[in-house]
């Protein structure tokens, strides 16, 4: 070791103790460095997957170990485990008084992650040599093999090296597997992104957004923009078919009022999480009045329903101990990510389908703790769940409800508290999440329940406690909307919303179109493909000027393609006719098939002219 000039400039205790660290000794080293690359280069050559330490002395010395002299000699300090062999041999030869020489004794190969493991380098071939073994007496043999492993000669972005150099080359070209490289050698991770994206193109399930501006005097009627990003041009008016703005409630006059005096008073931004300067009085205020509205002791706002889903049921997962999912079928996206996230096991029950949750809740001890977990209105189909079976089930085994009422809150119910509600069924729910953001006509999410329960979430919840709070201008807004439609008037916005779904519903029957059956205010539209559902929303926006969006993959299953429409209060008679009459002609220019045979070679019968600018409801 004296003989380096860089490890002779250190003790030979801090060697013995340095460990990895070294590494970048060896890293410095001219003779090191040098056989980093040819060894490995020659490695690769040989179609070898590791570097063992022959390719570090044939790389220097052209040849095998050769056996050297007493006197040693080599270019570096690490000789000693690079000859290890040969000087062993050499000594056992050449010392006839030793009655103690060793012999070397062939071995197995040792694998570079063995040899890491066992925490010091065997040459490959050879066995160690005793302590009491006359060659390391007499000094022929330094004491033991060498101290290092070859990988701690260098810093890990030279072990990196040595991995990259040893593992096959990326493609050429992207695949679903691999990252190509590009012709600089690096990797080419937008050609990558840009292959995934050509997959969903191809298939037909790529989402190109409709860029518009609502128009809160002309509700439902929008501006339509395209172009890209920078560069974005007028097209005109549309009329949109698909919001989840149910009721309207973003255009009213009282709850843009609410939300203008927020700003004026307290600014646009929360200015921080809940705990640290972002909860308001406004906060405090919306949570009082969802827990009113649902009849439960507490509810606690987060940012989204998605965000109150994933973050309550992966709470919940966490915290009950033992706890076991069980999910309807076709539960929303924000709920399926929330219970993987709780790591706790899950059964999924047939969708609404009480007999076979109880099949397999029969399974589990009465005593364990679950959730059953399903939402009233599924969006995509309009379908409505069963829910006093579900809850009896539930309960019968002692399993939490939590039920998702997302799509419900506002539009059903005395006050809008949701189908629990207009089944008279509130009593049975233990956790409801709902949204803000659909009939509520604002934005956020939120869950009530019992205020342990929503205590326990709001100490627990990641997101919850990590995320900036609803801005105060939005919280009031939304409070405004829950107050309004708790009352008269929301009663007579939510019977006027049920009567145009009703006559929309029947004129599309009428017009012989495929009309899935769906109890609720939700009318989805069969199509059966995804390029011909994408292609009917486009020829219906840019021939008829009419917005309904096309529901693809993986919102809904291959083969249940659809158009998704969602009637208002303010979708007058004249609009209706308007928007059937379009979609009869789509049909028949993209030869869809329909109901009933009449329709085959026809219009819908009450054809009337395109309204632009909806009556005003009363």
């Amino acid at each position: 070791m004296s003989q380096c000039p860089f490890l002779g400039r250190v003790s030979i205790t801090f060697v013995r103790h340095a460990g990895a660290s070294l590494g970048m000794y060896g890293q410095r080293c001219p003779v090191i460095s040098k056989l980093f690359h040819t060894a490995a280069s020659g490695a690769r050559g040989a179609n070898r997957t590791t570097l063992t330490l022959e390719h570090f002395y044939l790389a220097a010395h052209g040849s095998s170990p050769p056996r050297p002299s007493a006197a040693g000699g080599g270019k570096c300090p690490f000789r000693a485990a690079l000859q290890a062999q040969s000087l062993h041999t050499t000594a056992a030869e050449t010392s006839p008084t030793s009655s103690k020489s060793c012999k070397a004794v062939p071995a197995p190969r040792v694998k570079e992650e063995e040899e890491e493991r066992e925490g010091g380098l065997k040459h490959p071939g050879v066995h160690a040599p005793s302590s009491n073994c006359k060659c390391v007496a007499e000094g022929l043999r330094p004491k033991g093999n060498c101290p290092f492993r070859w990988t701690d000669f260098f810093a890990n972005t030279m072990k990196d090296k040595v991995r990259r150099t040893l593992a096959p080359s990326p493609p050429l070209a992207a695949t679903d597997d691999s990252v190509p490289l590009t012709a600089q050698g690096k990797l080419d991770y937008d050609a990558y992104f840009n292959h995934k994206i050509q997959k969903k193109v191809q298939d037909n399930t790529y989402r190109r957004f409709r860029v518009l501006t609502r128009s809160a005097n002309q509700f439902p009627s929008a501006k339509h923009f395209i172009g890209s990003n920078a560069k974005l041009k007028e097209e005109g008016d549309v009329t949109v078919w698909c919001s989840n703005d149910y009721l309207g409630m973003s255009k009213h006059p009282k709850v843009i009022e609410a939300a203008i005096e927020a700003i004026h008073n307290h600014g646009v931004g929360a200015g921080g999480t809940r705990n640290i300067s972002g909860s308001s009085y406004y906060h405090v205020a919306l949570e009082n009045e969802l827990a009113d509205l649902h009849k439960k002791e507490a509810a606690l706002v987060f940012t989204s329903c998605y965000v109150a889903n994933d973050a309550t049921l992966s709470t919940l997962g966490k915290m009950l101990p033992n706890c076991v999912y069980f999910s309807d079928a076709s539960n929303h996206n924000s709920m399926i990510v929330g219970i993987r996230h709780s790591r706790a096991p899950k059964e999924i029950f047939r969708h609404n389908d009480p007999e076979h949750l109880e099949q397999l809740l029969k399974k589990y001890d009465r005593n364990q703790p679950k959730i059953v977990a399903f939402e009233s209105v599924y969006s995509m189909s309009g379908n409505i769940s069963p829910i006093k079976e579900i809850c009896d089930v539930a309960h019968k085994y002692n399993a939490l409800t939590f039920i998702d009422e997302v799509h419900a809150v506002g539009l059903y119910g005395d006050r809008g508290a949701g189908i629990g509600e207009r089944d008279y069924l509130m009593d049975r729910l233990d956790i409801i999440s709902g949204t803000l953001g659909k009939a509520f006509g604002v934005a956020g999410g939120y869950v009530a329940g019992s205020a342990k329960m929503i205590d326990m979430v709001r100490s627990y919840a990641d997101g919850f406690i990590f995320t900036t709070a609803m801005p105060p201008m939005q919280a009031a807004a939304a409070a405004k909307s829950v107050e309004i439609l708790k009352s008269d008037e929301g009663r007579r916005l939510r019977g006027k919303h049920q009567e145009s779904v009703r006559q929309l519903r029947a004129k599309l029957e009428e017009a012989g179109l495929p009309v899935e059956p769906s109890p609720s205010h939700i009318i989805p539209l069969h199509v059966g493909d995804a390029g011909r559902s994408t292609q009917a929303s486009k020829t219906l926006m840019e021939k008829h000027r009419i917005y309904v969006q096309d529901i693809n993959f993986p919102t809904v299953a291959r083969g249940q393609e659809k158009l998704r429409i969602a009637p208002t209060p303010f979708h007058d008679a004249r609009m209706q006719d308007q928007f059937v009459n379009a979609v009869v002609d789509v049909w028949h220019e993209l030869e869809l098939p329909f109901t009933k045979e009449e329709n085959q070679c026809g219009f819908y019968t009450n054809y009337d002219q395109p309204v632009l600018v909806p009556a005003v409801l009363a």
